[in-house]
C-alpha cells in the first residue's frame, strides 16, 4: 500500500450509512440488502466519489463476517486482457459461496479499461455464473462499456461530492487525527478536491506531514496548485490587454511556485466560470484553453502554449 493511500484506506466506510454524498445510490442499495439479493451492478462516475467504498460496504452488509471470502476485487486497468476473464474471474465465479451466502461478488474496478475482447468474454461469464456470482463493475466512463454488458447491469450514477459533504468528512478525519485545520485550509481542500474526496483526504494527509496545524498555504504548496485569485488575476490581466503583466504572473506560477503546464491550464479553465464577463466571452476562452490543453497533452511545450494563450487573449481584448 502506498503512503498516499494510507488515510484513504483507514477511513474507508464499513457500512452504507457511512457513505458520503451519494444518498440516492445508498437508499437503492439498502433495498437490495434488505432483500438479501442484488443484480449485476454498474457504478459509473468520476474518481474519488465512493464507488469502491460503496461496493465494499455493500459486501460487508450482505455477507457479514464472511464478506472477505465471498468478495474478490480486481483492477481492470492492471489486468485488462481476455486472459484475466478466462482465468481469474471464471475460477472465482464458478466456485460455491462460503457460509450461508447465496452468491459471491466480483468487483471489477476501472472496468472501462478492459479491452473489447475481454468485455465480450465477460458478458457470457456474467450470464453463465449468475447463479453463484454477482458482478459489480466500476468505471469513470460508462460509454466505454459495451451495450450487452450495460443491459445486464443495473446502472448507478455517482455524482461529485458536494463541498458541504467534503468539508464535513475532512473535518471528521482531522479531528480523529488530532489536527488543527484552519477554515482557509478547509476552503483550499474543497477547491483542490473539486468533488473528489480521495484527493481531498490525500491532500490533507500530505499537508499534515508538515505539522499538526494545517494552514491554507500548506495545502496549496503540497498539491502544487495556486490560489484561485492568482489564476483569476492572470486571466484578467490578459483580457485587459496587459500581456507583459500576465506573462510575469505566469512566470511566477510556473517558476516560483513550480506548477506544471497541464495543472496550470486546468486551473485556468476552472477560473473562467468565476469571471464577470459575458457568456460569449467565456465560450471563447474555454475554446482557446481547450486547444492549448490538447496541444500540451500531445507533447507541445507547455510554456509556449500558455504564453500563446495569453497572447491571443491580449490581442483580442477590449483594452487592446
Amino acid at each position: 500500500m502506498s503512503i498516499s493511500s494510507l488515510w484513504v484506506e483507514k477511513y474507508r466506510p464499513c457500512s452504507l450509512d457511512e457513505i458520503v454524498g451519494q444518498d440516492g445510490v445508498v437508499e437503492r442499495l439498502k433495498a437490495y440488502v434488505r432483500k438479501g439479493n442484488v443484480p449485476h451492478l454498474l457504478f459509473a462516475g468520476p474518481p474519488g466519489v465512493g464507488k469502491t467504498a460503496t461496493t465494499i460496504a455493500l459486501s460487508r452488509e450482505l455477507f457479514g463476517e464472511e464478506w472477505g471470502g465471498n468478495f474478490s476485487e480486481l483492477n481492470a486497468s492492471d489486468e485488462r486482457g481476455i486472459d484475466v476473464v478466462r482465468t481469474k474471474i471464471k475460477d472465482f465465479a464458478r466456485t460455491a459461496p462460503l457460509g450461508e451466502a447465496d452468491f459471491k461478488i466480483i468487483f471489477l474496478d476501472e472496468a472501462d479499461s478492459l479491452t473489447s475482447d475481454a468485455q465480450s468474454a465477460l458478458r457470457r461469464t456474467m450470464e453463465r455464473y449468475s447463479g453463484t456470482c454477482r458482478f459489480v463493475l466500476s468505471c469513470n466512463y460508462s460509454s466505454k462499456i459495451i451495450e450487452p454488458i450495460q443491459s445486464r447491469c443495473t446502472v448507478f450514477r455517482f455524482r461529485p461530492i458536494q463541498d458541504a459533504d467534503l468539508r464535513e468528512r475532512l473535518t471528521e478525519v482531522a479531528d480523529a487525527e488530532g489536527m488543527t485545520v484552519s477554515d482557509g485550509a478547509l476552503d483550499a481542500l474543497e477547491y483542490v478536491a473539486n468533488g473528489d474526496l480521495r484527493r481531498g483526504i490525500t491532500a490533507l494527509q500530505s499537508a499534515a506531514a508538515m505539522g499538526p496545524d494545517v494552514g491554507e498555504d500548506d495545502v496549496y504548496r503540497v498539491v502544487s496548485a495556486t490560489r484561485p485569485e492568482k489564476a483569476r488575476d492572470l486571466l484578467v490581466s490578459a483580457l485587459k490587454g496587459d500581456f507583459s503583466g500576465a506573462r510575469d504572473l505566469l512566470d511566477e506560477l510556473l517558476i516560483d511556485e513550480g506548477l506544471s503546464g497541464d495543472d496550470m491550464v486546468r486551473q485556468l479553465h476552472r477560473t473562467v466560470f468565476d469571471l464577470s464577463i459575458p457568456d460569449r466571452e467565456k465560450a471563447r476562452l474555454v475554446d482557446r484553453i481547450g486547444e492549448a490543453e490538447f496541444r500540451i497533452v500531445e507533447g507541445a511545450n507547455p510554456r509556449i502554449q500558455l504564453e500563446g494563450l495569453l497572447a491571443h487573449l491580449a490581442l483580442n481584448s477590449s483594452g487592446s
